[in-house]
């Protein structure tokens, strides 16, 4: 199975560069067998002889999950390299820096080269400007000034929209130019600081930007106040799925209704056995932004169309050095939930709303369904055949969750 994946997709450009540039031998076992993939200056290549020189490290799975792996629809857990090893389904031993280094190159292999939904994009017959309206809002937070950019489209009920670690608002451009949306909404999406058009304070370069609890709400709620923007709904994703919490413990009263996208008391960096886990994030002999993109391979859908994907992927490769592992010391550390506080939640005072994709394995179904319990939320579903970024890797499936929830919430009296 591995001679035809490798014939079809190691030449192809985009990949074989990636292996031009390393320097790795690589041990794919299964059972018994073993095959050895070959990233050097000729490219990718994939041989059945074991090599004179020592593998660099070895991936090994079961014949059935490499087989899922590169099938057309695995379930979930089986849908990347990354995944698998969170899922417990890879195991990977030898050079873990080298795994790190070469993992986007992997994953163009074996998950990437998988055939996904297209998606129609046609050029306009005349050039069209787009309804959001984008702009600079100027603060102090924390006790400097902030330069904060924002995006708005829509009228009616405010709708402020939080991006996922690491990204920035335009994970909500559909969103945004969703008519259905905001003929009833006034969407409102920021970058935090540091990320985005959200440039870092002045004096940056000089501290480590570290994500706090107390920072990310207050962040949204000096956004809220400046804006004018009584009574909002606030949806957030991933780590905006565990601040829409937060801010409906300490805020709700002046809050519509929140909704959790991928929300979970928690999140765990293991990977593995790894003690470093994702801090190979910010290795300086590790590209960055290129593993940060690869490793959110790990947590989208096989299902969602390739364009959206690669857009999301995108979105994570052009993050800044430290940011996204700053933002996961919220997500893995200050904004841990397992400590009695959700009891505060008055979902009667605040509706909680709650959607998971089915192929997350960070926030998982599992995850949000505990959570869902422990809070009595006003609504929880499971979103089929999306996962962690169910707002930007699959636009227009997630819209038949969003639009009935925010309908009823309009419905509310």
């Amino acid at each position: 199975m591995f001679q035809d994946l490798v014939a079809r997709i190691g030449q192809q450009p985009n990949v074989a560069w990636r292996g031009r540039f390393a320097d790795a031998s690589i041990e794919l076992r299964s059972g018994g067998e073993s095959h050895y993939l070959h990233l050097d200056g000729d490219g990718i290549r994939l041989g059945a002889k074991r090599p004179d020189r020592d593998a660099t490290l070895c991936l090994d799975a079961s014949a059935a999950d490499w087989g899922e792996l590169i099938g057309a629809e695995p379930r979930p857990g089986l849908q990347s390299l990354s995944a698998m090893r969170r899922t417990g389904h890879l195991k990977v031993t030898g050079d873990h820096l080298a795994f790190y280094q070469n993992l986007m190159a992997l994953e163009r292999l074996f998950s990437l080269s998988r055939p996904r939904p297209e998606k129609a994009v046609t050029a306009p017959t005349e050039p069209t400007i787009e309804p959001i309206v984008g702009r600079y809002l100027n603060l102090a937070y924390q006790g400097r000034p902030h330069r904060i950019y924002f995006e708005e489209a829509g009228q009616g009920t405010p709708l402020i929209c939080l991006h996922t670690a690491g990204s920035d608002g335009r994970q909500y451009r559909e969103i945004l130019n969703d008519e259905a949306i905001t003929a009833n909404y006034r969407v409102v999406v920021f970058d935090l600081p540091w990320h985005g058009k959200s440039s870092p304070p002045a004096g940056f370069q000089d501290e480590i930007y570290e994500l706090t609890t107390d920072g990310y709400v207050a962040i949204v709620m000096a956004v809220k106040q400046a804006l004018g923007l009584e009574n909002p709904v606030i949806m957030g994703c991933s780590i905006g799925g565990r601040a829409v919490l937060h801010l409906a413990l300490r805020h709700g009263k002046e809050l519509r209704a929140v909704i959790g996208l991928q929300s979970a008391l928690y999140a765990e960096n293991k990977i593995d056995g790894e003690p470093d886990g994702m801090r190979s994030i910010h290795r300086p002999d590790i590209h960055g932004p290129e593993l940060s993109g690869a490793l959110m391979v790990g947590v989208i859908a096989p299902q969602s169309p390739a364009t959206d994907c690669w857009e999301t992927l995108w979105h994570y490769m052009q993050g800044g050095p430290g940011v996204f592992m700053g933002d996961l010391n919220y997500y893995f550390t200050d904004g841990d939930m397992r400590n009695g506080l959700t009891a505060g939640i008055n979902t009667t005072e605040c509706p909680v709303y709650l959607l998971t994709g089915e192929y997350d394995t960070s926030a998982t179904p599992e995850l949000s369904r505990q959570l869902a319990e422990e809070i009595n939320a006003t609504e929880f579903q499971v979103m089929k055949g999306m996962g962690h970024f169910p707002m930007s890797e699959n636009p227009q499936a997630f819209r038949g969750y969003l639009l009935p929830m925010l309908n009823k919430i309009s419905a509310q009296a």
